[in-house]
């Protein structure tokens, strides 16, 4: 959670609404399928419905107030991986810095599957 505090108050921003963020951008990339999660009983990678797309994002606050973010992702067979990695780093950072005014230290891509139409 970033507390920030003026003249009229405080405001706290739960780590959710970064997760949130993250995973709305980087989902909204073309050539991203959704964000997934690993089970833990079978190993196999699950594709995770709108409403559970948390469960694939992964924010940390730094000690100078920035932003990590992890991002578990499953995507499209035929796409460029480098530039679709790009695309979600740039996209990612935008989003959340233009909405929470926090900086954005680092975004990582995690390609967990591709999805095989």
């Amino acid at each position: 959670m970033i507390r920030r505090e003026n003249e009229l108050g405080s405001i706290a921003v739960s780590n959710s609404v970064f997760t949130k963020i993250a995973g709305n951008a980087a989902t909204n990339c073309f050539g991203v399928k959704g964000m997934a999660i690993r089970s833990v009983t079978d190993g196999l990678v699950h594709l995770l419905r709108r409403e559970s797309m948390a469960k694939g994002v992964l924010v940390t606050v730094n000690e100078d107030g920035t932003l990590s973010i992890d991002l578990h992702i499953m995507i499209d067979q035929g796409v460029n991986i480098p530039a679709l990695g790009s695309s979600i780093v740039s996209e990612v950072r935008y989003k959340v810095s233009q909405e929470t005014e926090t900086e954005v230290r680092d975004v990582n891509v995690i390609i967990d599957s591709m999805m095989v139409d």
